[in-house]
């Protein structure tokens, strides 16, 4: 008997649990707006099979514990793990595993204070903000430094850890960073490992699909590249991996922005009357051409940070 003193059912039709729940259009949105991440896209499928199941058992008794749902993205910088961080969020609220579906990022810095007595108030306030939803840690390794004695690192993982533990139903946090890094952290901090159910890696991207994300950044402010700018996008996108701070998909979208400002500034230096739509609108290949890249230096205006782990 359930607790209302009614029998539970005794099948449950998981096809219309999955339709009624809203999960199938938060699995499209996420296919149709990612590109690539195959392996990644499986990975969530097969979470939100996990849980429609979970709730299937529970309404038939057969199960009362609240799922273990932490998580740990790992993979290179620009890979997407933000993105998919908040559409996992909506995916949990959805099915009713936290209460706001809202995604709360922060880094080392917003947990850990610099002083005896700061870092306690500064973790709490984060996951007071972060309850109902999902608390995503970026470059996570970074919370631990045994190196420096008067770190304050350590408190901070001792809070998260309780919090992870006794309000699970409430709360659910994503640590996230490069693979080999996470891999180190987890074995120096064993608390963490034992409280992780779900990990998933984010491959890197394909030069191709590198490609499809730039033509949909394009499009999403407006703008397209002609045919040569496009083969010479094609050129940039091989020799900008070989190079030092590759971030992928971020990488992308900072040439671009950099593609436009040149855009902008041909336009006006070539401009002897009115412009068109067209004009406005295409990127030609010597806005791309003029990267540094292509004379073997780096396409960026100020410091890329190497950890960085979208």
């Amino acid at each position: 008997m359930s607790d209302n003193g009614t029998r539970p059912p005794t099948e449950v039709d998981l096809a219309a649990a999955y339709e009624e729940s809203g999960v199938r259009d938060i699995l499209r949105e996420l296919e149709d707006t990612m590109i690539g991440l195959g392996p990644v896209k499986q990975r969530i499928r097969e979470s939100a099979a996990l849980l429609l199941v979970d709730q299937a058992r529970r309404q038939m008794g057969l199960a009362t514990d609240t799922p273990t749902l932490h998580m740990s993205f790992t993979g290179n910088p620009g890979t997407g793990k933000t993105t998919v961080a908040l559409k996992m969020a909506s995916l949990l609220h959805r099915l009713g595993y936290v209460r706001k579906g809202h995604l709360v990022t922060v880094t080392r810095d917003d947990l850990v204070g610099q002083y005896i007595g700061h870092t306690a108030p500064k973790t709490k306030e984060i996951l007071k903000k972060a309850m109902g939803g999902v608390l995503f840690i970026d470059e996570a390794y970074y919370l631990y430094r045994p190196e420096n004695e008067r770190d304050y690192g350590q408190e901070a993982i001792e809070i998260l850890l309780q919090v992870m533990e006794n309000n699970r139903d409430d709360l659910v946090v994503i640590l996230a960073g490069y693979g080999d890094r996470m891999d180190r952290f987890f074995e120096s901090n064993p608390g963490f490992r034992s409280r992780i159910a779900h990990h998933i890696e984010f491959p890197d991207y394909s030069d191709d699909e590198l490609l499809r994300i730039s033509e949909g950044m394009l499009a999403d402010q407006n703008y397209a590249f002609d045919d040569e700018a496009r083969q010479t996008m094609v050129e940039y996108i091989a020799a900008r991996r070989t190079q030092s701070h590759f971030a992928n998909a971020r990488s992308i979208r900072n040439a671009l922005d950099r593609a436009r400002l040149r855009q902008a500034n041909r336009l006006f230096s070539e401009a002897a009357g009115p412009v068109d739509a067209t004009a406005l609108s295409t990127i030609r290949e010597a806005d791309i051409r003029a990267s540094r890249v292509f004379r073997g230096g780096l396409d960026t205006d100020r410091p890329v940070r190497r950890d960085a782990a979208e």
